[in-house]
């Protein structure tokens, strides 16, 4: 996320006093209430919906999600990187490409 996003989100937080409320397990709870909202929009439709309604919901998501990483001191980029070192070794280019299959059924 760039500098002046992030800045805004925070502010955002911090000009309401809305930290008070952040926990991590109110902001866990936000962000699959949001994701849920998410797959409304896709709930009787997959191929003709709101792209608006899917970019907000989203944004909640990734605002959400950037408040639990501030509060708990992650840095976004290296949790994905090690997620991503963990999904490369459970998911071999050699076994998974071009198949949905679980890790365990590779």
């Amino acid at each position: 996320m760039k500098k002046e996003t992030l800045e805004r989100i925070r502010k955002f937080t911090e000009d309401r006093d809305w930290d008070q409320f952040h926990t991590p397990a109110n902001l866990a709870k936000s962000i699959v209430i949001e994701a849920g909202e998410l797959l409304e929009c896709f709930q009787w439709d997959e191929t003709h919906f709101d792209l608006q309604a899917v970019k907000e919901e989203l944004a909640d998501i990734l605002v959400y999600s950037q408040n639990l990483l501030d509060k708990l001191n992650l840095d976004v980029d290296s949790i994905v990187q090690e997620k991503m070192k963990k999904n490369e070794e459970k998911y071999p280019i050699e076994k998974a490409r071009g198949r949905s299959d679980k890790y365990t059924k590779l």
